[in-house]
């Protein structure tokens, strides 16, 4: 399969949307439209492309904030881990009103689980659950294309804040050790925020582990 990733940096703390795109059918899956889904919905439809499925690393109003919208232009369900329904729809718990701006409420239609396997696009999508950020933060790893979508659980060294509610720094090294840092060294690894990595290159210089 021919594919590529393309990054769209959004919103007010220039948070990283990817779209996951395979190049022989057209199709893809957007991940993290945390803002600007009016531009995110322009570019989808200068690419040519059919988005099938929008998947979300934690329910954080910069990560979620656009969802709704691209869901409902292209009627694509928003997917997110069962153990992040409250961050999504509590304000408080997902920080609609940090930046100045009303409170909101998020949504997912489909809740997953833990290992659990998502087929979109053409891409074979394993849930990997990265708790610590937010309770039910998780990382999406798509093994034949050796790809990682992590969000705000592991950046270029360094791991997502935990200062926020329900966050707990154990809980997220632990999750990042187990979960993410076991993968094959040639892993590359798009996080929420910032430049892209490698799990090899994250296992021998990031200071959290």
């Amino acid at each position: 399969m021919l594919f590529s990733v393309k990054n769209y940096e959004v919103g007010p703390v220039m948070t990283n949307c990817y779209f996951l795109i395979n190049e022989d059918t057209k199709e893809l899956v957007v991940i993290d439209p945390g803002d600007e889904a009016q531009r995110l919905i322009g570019e989808i439809d200068k690419l040519g492309c059919k988005p099938q499925a929008i998947l979300l690393t934690h329910g954080h109003f910069d990560h979620a904030g656009a969802a709704a919208q691209v869901g409902e232009h292209y009627a694509i369900p928003i997917i997110a881990h069962e153990e992040e329904k409250e961050t999504l729809e509590n304000p408080r718990f997902n920080l609609g009103g940090m930046m100045g701006g009303a409170p909101a409420v998020y949504h997912a239609d489909l809740f997953v689980k833990d290992e659990q396997i998502l087929e979109y696009a053409g891409f074979v999508i394993k849930v990997l659950f990265t708790p610590g950020h937010t309770p039910g933060g998780c990382s999406f790893y798509v093994e034949e294309q050796k790809l990682l979508f992590s969000g705000d659980a592991l950046f270029h060294q360094s791991i997502g804040r935990t200062d926020f509610p329900n966050g707990s720094t154990s809980t997220l090294v632990r999750a990042v050790k187990e979960k993410l840092l076991t993968l094959p060294a040639d892993t590359n690894v798009f996080p929420g925020h910032e430049q892209l990595t490698t799990i090899g290159f994250e296992k021998q210089y990031n200071p959290f582990f």
